[in-house]
């Protein structure tokens, strides 16, 4: 079996591959140079993989046979702002988590196995924007895979320090961007139409009433809204918003949407003002696999010991993972929860994490994927 002295020989390797892919961070849709980095890399390894000409991407493969493990790596930073300029930033981990996929290669390779079926590594673009992980199933990328697995460094507040959780329950999410249309007024004559800025107000009032069962965690709140210009005597009839919506299932979720659009179609009709508004993203509330989410625990032991397994992380957050088995729920899935000492936090332009995690999510991950052959009857040689 891999031994932790092997991973460690790696240290060196998978730190410099972490440097570059944390300095150089690029944003949904336009990874173009991470796609280039990692397929670089693939081919000086000797590992065969696929591109997209109508998307950036990456989807490698090793070994061969009908039974197929495979390891998604999310690629896309965030667009924010970090000491006063904005800039793309991976402050959500996803330099680790292709990181780690990619450890996982050099690993496999360092071993020198003989698998008995693939072992499928895909590096997918756009987590941020959630529909990555729906390209990816319109490529049909994972259509041939029985067990897919994902990673994602966790905060200290989900899970601590040098522990792992086998899987993340992640909530669903939905994302509403919207246009309150009208005519602009003058600031004298208020009674002529409708102020884009009361609307929106109360848009915000009238969301912040929505009740659903309260066992079942959920929010929903405006994140943007902008309006006016710059002569202050002139009353807006046009602005522009954004609503993020949050659900522990995906059953809440659908109730939640529900009451949003009530709600705006309401507030329309009452001011007399146009609003139009589009989803633009939507992830589903995680689904995991029993099997997967064991054998993942199994390999946390493995290396952590009994005493660093950590419960399944459950977290308001939402990851466009979970399309991969909603989608095609015949896939047994679950995503590795590493506790790393992540903080001040997930999306804080200043994240940070110790990076010896990345040594020994790698070993997780490794034997995770040679256990899952092992747990369905197919030998690895060694």
């Amino acid at each position: 079996m891999l031994g932790t002295l092997e991973v460690k020989d790696l240290k060196s390797q998978i730190f410099t591959i972490f440097n570059h892919l944390h300095n150089n961070p690029e944003v949904s849709w336009k990874e173009y140079e991470t796609t280039r980095y990692i397929t670089g890399l693939l081919e000086e390894l000797g590992v065969k993989f696929e591109t997209f000409e109508d998307c950036t991407g990456v989807v490698a493969e090793m070994g061969e046979g009908p039974f197929t493990v495979g390891l998604r790596a999310d690629m896309d930073a965030l667009w924010q702002e970090v000491d006063g300029a904005w800039k793309a930033n991976h402050s959500c981990g996803h330099d680790a988590h292709m990181t780690l996929a990619l450890g996982v290669i050099l690993s496999l390779k360092k071993m020198n196995v003989k698998l008995p079926g693939k072992v499928k590594f895909i590096f997918q673009p756009a987590e941020e924007k959630a529909n990555g992980a729906l390209k990816m199933l319109e490529k049909k990328v994972i259509d041939d895979i029985d067990y897919l697995y994902g990673v994602h460094v966790r905060p200290d507040q989900e899970v601590p320090h040098g522990k792992a959780a086998p899987a993340i329950v992640h909530g669903a999410g939905k994302f509403i961007t919207g246009k309150i249309i009208g005519d602009d007024l003058h600031g004298g004559r208020p009674h002529l139409g409708a102020n884009a800025i009361e609307v929106g107000s109360a848009i915000v009032q009238e969301i912040k009433g929505i009740r659903l069962d309260p066992q079942i965690p959920y929010s929903v709140k405006m994140t943007r809204f902008t309006a006016g210009g710059d002569n202050d005597n002139i009353i807006p009839g046009s602005a522009e918003f954004a609503i993020d919506m949050r659900a522990q299932t995906n059953q809440a979720m659908r109730q939640l949407a529900a009451k949003v659009e009530k709600i705006i179609e309401t507030i329309s009709a009452l001011y007399q003002v146009r609003i139009d508004f589009t989803y633009a993203g939507n992830a589903v509330a995680a689904e995991v696999n029993e099997e997967a989410q064991s054998i993942m625990a199994e390999a946390i032991q493995i290396v952590l010991g009994k005493d660093h397994l950590f419960p399944p992380s459950v977290t308001s957050g939402c990851e466009d993972f979970h399309f991969y088995n909603v989608q095609r729920p015949e896939v047994k899935a679950t995503m590795l929860g590493l506790g790393c000492g992540l903080a001040p936090g997930l999306h804080h332009p200043k994240m940070t994490f110790d990076r010896d995690a990345l040594i020994t999510g790698t070993e997780i991950l490794t034997r995770a994927i040679l256990t899952t052959f092992e747990k369905n009857g197919l030998k690895v040689e060694y």
